[in-house]
This record gives C-alpha cells, sequence and structure tokens, in this order.
C-alpha cells in the first residue's frame, strides 16, 4: 500500500508552484501504515508557510479520491527540517519549467548562493529582492536575456 500512497501524493502539486509535487518538492518525510490507517508525515518547506492548509486539505482529497479511505492522517513534523538539498531531479526540472531557478544542490549556507536564469541558464544575474511573492522565493533579473525570474531560496541546516 506505500507505493500506492506514494504514487497518490504525486498527484498532490504545491498550490503556490502547480508544476511541481509535494513529493518531488521532498516534503514527504515518511508515510506510516497500520491499524487500517495510513499517517503521511510532511515537512514545511518554511515555518510559516500560508499553504500548509491547502496542502493538507489537498493530501487527504487525493487519498480519498485514489484510494478509496478516509482512514488518512495527515502531519507536519519539523524535527527533520526541510532542506532545499529534497528537491528531486524532476522537481528542479519543474520549478525551471515554471520559470524559477532552483536552489543549489546540497547547500551549506557556507558558500555563496550562485543562481542561474531558468530561462537562459546564463549566470549572470542580479538580486532585485530578496524577498519574492513567497517567504521561499526571491526576486532576480537576468543580464543577459533581460527577463526577471524568481528563485527558491536555499535552505540548509547549517544555516
Amino acid at each position: 500500500m506505500t507505493e500506492t500512497v506514494w504514487n497518490v501524493l504525486h498527484s498532490v502539486k504545491d498550490p503556490e508552484i502547480d508544476s511541481i509535487s509535494i513529493v518531488d518538492l521532498g516534503m514527504v518525510n515518511r508515510i506510516i501504515e497500520g491499524e487500517g490507517r495510513v499517517t503521511i508525515e510532511l515537512l514545511p518547506t518554511f515555518m510559516g508557510c500560508p499553504a500548509l492548509d491547502i496542502i493538507k486539505s489537498n493530501v487527504l482529497k487525493a487519498c480519498k479520491e485514489q484510494l478509496g479511505t478516509g482512514e488518512v492522517d495527515v502531519k507536519f513534523v519539523y524535527t527533520t527540517p526541510w532542506t532545499s538539498s529534497r528537491l528531486t531531479e524532476k522537481g528542479r526540472e519543474s520549478l525551471k519549467e515554471f520559470g524559477i531557478a532552483p536552489p543549489p544542490r546540497d547547500f551549506t549556507g557556507e558558500e555563496d548562493w550562485q543562481i542561474h536564469c531558468p530561462y537562459c541558464d546564463s549566470p549572470y544575474t542580479s538580486m532585485e529582492n530578496l524577498f519574492g511573492p513567497t517567504a521561499c522565493r526571491s526576486i532576480l533579473y537576468c543580464k543577459q536575456c533581460k527577463n526577471p525570474f524568481e528563485a527558491m531560496k536555499p535552505i540548509s541546516t547549517m544555516v
């Protein structure tokens, strides 16, 4: 059943970035099955993310529709913090397709944050505003193709 639940969770998209699933975003911590019940633990990308209630509702709805059961609990856990290294390769590509530069792989917080344009892959970009439309994104400008774009902020347990 766990594999079936994973497949269902692949259909649940981030409500703010509808090209990426919560699985590819790295939000699924674990799935616990027992006594006719499934508990899905999710890791919020940011502590105060306003979309958590929507994500929980979408997970419950998808499980009910696709699994035919209402015996599903969704819990947000914070003991294993989400980091941007949890993004899958598919998730990184989905962000680019949406026009958002993915964070660097395995960011430790000790190196500079290098951002390439999601449209032309140019490294010649400038930070326009550290604060974007959501807490997890910043606004940048590409000096090569002249497009504004957003970048997902890197998060590390070292920061």
